[in-house]
């Protein structure tokens, strides 16, 4: 289970890296693979640029506070902050977000909680609220990297 970045044809959880129910991360996260949040994380989460395959999982008693970046993300605990997937989110039953879903592709099961938006990929960029930050600088925020999620998600 620990180590394997292969995909999973199966539909089993692959996990290249854990963060226990006791941990708290105070910062951003940047990672490849698969990983599994039980925890909390004050600050983004986001796949590595060029890994394919990042899957993002928060575990049901897992919390992230911040923005979250991959191309899979599945949702079992809570949630504050945006999600950017480029192919799949999955809502599960016991998932709370409080922040907008872009996504590809969505699947949010019955008891899921979602207070925000759902945004298609398809949606005009220039439509979209600029990211947590980018106001305080005169909407000077990194346009490089929309730019590059703009082209990863066309």
């Amino acid at each position: 289970m620990f180590g394997s970045s292969k995909s999973n044809r199966e539909g089993q959880l692959v996990v290249d890296a854990l963060i226990g129910n006791q941990v708290v991360i105070r910062g951003d996260v940047e990672f490849s693979g698969g990983l599994y949040v039980e925890g909390r994380i004050h600050g983004k989460v986001i796949a590595a640029e060029g890994a394919s395959g990042a899957t993002l999982t928060v575990a049901e008693h897992g919390v992230i506070e911040g923005e979250i970046r991959a191309q899979v993300v599945v949702i079992s605990g809570r949630l504050d902050g945006d999600v950017h997937a480029t192919e799949k989110v999955e809502l599960t039953p016991s998932a709370r977000v409080n922040g907008n879903v872009h996504y590809q592709v969505v699947e949010m099961n019955a008891g899921a909680q979602l207070n925000g938006r759902l945004i298609h990929a398809s949606a005009p960029m220039a439509a979209l609220p600029a990211p947590e930050g980018e106001e305080a600088n005169g909407g000077k925020g990194d346009t490089a990297a929309r730019r590059k999620l703009a082209e990863a998600m066309a």
